[in-house]
């Protein structure tokens, strides 16, 4: 049976007057936690940096981490957009927003070339949190791909014709696959950063992601990097999860954060709730890893930037 010390956030801290939202409580008292932490500022991008969250295996954490590292990015002040590309629209159910099927979203953007301004919506998570929303229509959008002009790039063309300079990062979080709308994503990102779970056949298939990245790199967007490895879902009492974690920092030395995600009841209750980990509970580990992978991403940049 899988436990976890965690510090129970939501009734330790008394939220400010006004706050009568529960999500509002608990952003409330997730800056509070972070505040005793002493980790307030973090050191903002000079321009927007847009990070592609990908991995054709199905649950490494894909969402997960796109949902978190944005909601701890703007818990620390940065304002975070999250185009969600996932049919399943996941990351839309993690950040409160609705998506049912006739809302506009980036099925609208990919195929009917609606701006992407038309759909972005403030998540009630944190006032600085936004989301492009993902809705069931996305999963008929390989196919109608398939026959448009210019189908790899039209993430990418909606992507530069919005002011995304408002925000500091924009995180893509896609499918379990390596369609079109994954194409997509990789074009239009100028970072990739891949979560890999620390278990069996963990580097099972990734070979084939960097191939892709490679084809993107050489004939569709040069600029694509691959910045950031992050090691999710690790049991610290399993011997397997340190040999993965070994391996992978093998193979591709600094990529790899320090920070690891462990496993975490928390982490996965949080979406059931509307919320990230870090306004469900902000103290518990899956809301530290998090926030601890969001600095280092956060400090990466500006020690390269300097």
């Amino acid at each position: 049976m899988e436990t976890e010390q965690t510090v129970d956030s939501r009734e330790t801290l008394v939220p400010p007057p006004g706050t009568g939202n529960p999500v509002a409580r608990a952003a409330a008292a997730a800056r509070q936690v972070m505040a005793q932490r002493g980790d307030n500022e973090w050191p903002r991008p000079a321009q927007t940096r847009v990070i592609t969250v990908a991995n054709q295996k199905g649950g490494v954490g894909k969402t997960t981490t796109s949902v978190n590292l944005a909601a701890a990015l703007a818990m620390h002040g940065a304002q975070v957009l999250v185009v969600d590309l996932d049919p399943q629209g996941n990351a839309s159910t993690a950040l409160g927003i609705d998506h049912h099927a006739d809302v506009p979203s980036m099925y609208h953007v990919l195929i009917e070339e609606r701006p992407l301004a038309e759909i972005v919506m403030a998540s009630p998570e944190l006032p600085n949190l936004y989301c492009a929303p993902a809705t069931l229509h996305l999963a008929g959008a390989e196919i109608e791909l398939v026959s448009k002009v210019a189908r790899e790039s039209r993430l990418r063309r909606a992507l530069d014709d919005y002011d995304k300079s408002r925000f500091d990062y924009v995180l893509i979080d896609c499918p379990p696959s390596l369609g079109l709308l994954t194409l997509n994503a990789l074009v239009g990102g100028d970072e990739l950063l891949i979560p890999i779970q620390c278990e069996y056949y963990a580097l099972e298939g990734l070979s084939q992601l960097l191939g892709t990245v490679d084809l993107v790199t050489s004939h569709l967007n040069p600029t694509l990097n691959v910045s950031t490895i992050l090691l999710t879902m690790y049991d610290a009492r399993t011997r397997l999860a340190a040999q993965v974690a070994e391996e992978v920092r093998s193979h591709f030395g600094e990529t790899v954060l320090k920070t690891v995600i462990p496993r975490s009841v928390r982490v996965s209750e949080a979406p059931s709730y509307g919320q990230s980990v870090m306004t469900y509970d902000p103290g518990s580990t899956g809301a530290l890893a998090y926030s601890e992978a969001a600095s280092e991403i956060a400090h990466r940049w500006a020690e390269v930037a300097t």
